[in-house]
């Protein structure tokens, strides 16, 4: 197989028609009382890149173990790669390539002997896997780092040879679990672009968690948005900010913003006003024509603005208009349970499990 990429844009790569890539109904996840996932629905189709986006605790994770066949769902159905999850999971294992958030790499292997030894457990022979495992160390661009400890590599390093173990056996689907967090903007670029290559050459679906707006706005072809197990909005990046208006105008007042709602309620060209602590966000068509008229109503009413900002909406105002919180300030809590277990000191059990 060649191994000779090229990089293109998500407006030109396209999706291969046929059955989905990986079709779920109603897929629920329970961890006693806790429900991780409530009950979704996903088709993606081949080819696709389809990115899972939400913040700690909102179910992307425990989605991805299920579709894996890492974790049972308990009830709903799902097919990957044309294979039941429940049913037939040794098939589907067969068919999928994963890479975790925490890679689970021997500190004491080389590179090269990873990847050998990931192809042989994939029964390849032994001379397909040393072949596969020059392709893609040669992919990766590793160059003679392949030949040293696994333990002395960089974490962008440890991430790309991750990468690389998932494709040995040349896998129909990719799941990648929030694949950059953790790594400097450097080695986010470069797995970004390593993304785009097996989508854009090898026509590869991949399945992509992130809780960065940029990962899914620049990789995804489409994007569900999940909240407290349940999925909120799907669409094409610019679909989903589209739903939310042309233009943003910012509003940071002294205190709460709430009276921003009434002081623009006859506005022409707002839209609409949601306010959030001491935030208000204004839907409008045209920012820069509204800007003014918005200014005037707010120093007729005296509140005192802190800050004024006009902008194009974001994946996170998407978030925001739907449920009321940001990506941005969700994802920076952590939590560490990943089995349903409650944290110390959060009240909310949505932000339990991954």
């Amino acid at each position: 197989m060649s191994m000779q990429l090229h990089t293109e844009s998500v407006e030109t790569r396209r999706v291969t028609d046929g059955p989905s890539a990986i079709r779920t109904r109603q897929l629920v996840r329970r961890y006693g009382e806790v429900t991780a996932v409530a009950g979704i629905d996903l088709d993606v189709a081949r080819g696709e890149i389809y990115g899972f986006l939400g913040p700690n605790g909102a179910g992307k994770s425990t989605t991805m173990r299920m579709l894996c066949t890492l974790v049972a769902p308990t009830s709903g159905t799902a097919e990957v790669a044309g294979c039941d999850i429940a049913a037939d999971p040794a098939a589907v294992r067969l068919h999928i390539g994963v890479a975790l958030q925490e890679a689970a790499l021997d500190p004491k292997q080389t590179g090269t002997e990873l990847l050998r030894l990931q192809g042989r457990l994939y029964g390849l022979p032994k001379a397909v896997a040393r072949r596969r495992a020059d392709e893609l160390g040669e992919w990766i661009g590793l160059g003679d780092a392949l030949q040293r400890p696994i333990g002395g590599y960089s974490g962008g390093m440890k991430r790309r040879l991750d990468l690389a173990a998932a494709l040995v056996h040349n896998p129909e689907v990719l799941f990648l679990d929030e694949p950059t967090t953790g790594l400097d903007p450097i080695s986010r670029a470069t797995v970004w672009e390593e993304v785009q290559r097996l989508n854009t050459e090898l026509g590869m679906t991949i399945f992509l968690t992130t809780q960065y707006l940029e990962e899914a706005d620049v990789l995804a072809d489409r994007v569900g948005i999940i909240d407290g197990g349940r999925i909120v909005a799907e669409g094409t990046p610019s679909e989903l900010k589209r739903s939310v208006g042309a233009d943003l105008i910012i509003v940071r007042v002294a205190g709460s913003a709430s009276p921003v709602i009434a002081a623009l309620d006859r506005v022409a060209g707002v839209i609409g006003v949601e306010a959030h602590g001491s935030e208000a966000v204004i839907s409008t068509e045209n920012g820069s024509s509204v800007i003014s008229a918005v200014v005037v109503a707010l120093s007729e009413r005296d509140i005192g603005v802190r800050e004024l900002t006009l902008r194009t909406p974001t994946l996170d105002d998407v978030f925001l208009e739907l449920t009321g919180n940001r990506i941005a300030d969700d994802a920076s809590d952590n939590d560490n349970d990943n089995q349903g277990t409650p944290s110390k000191g959060t009240t909310d059990n949505r932000e339990q499990v991954k």
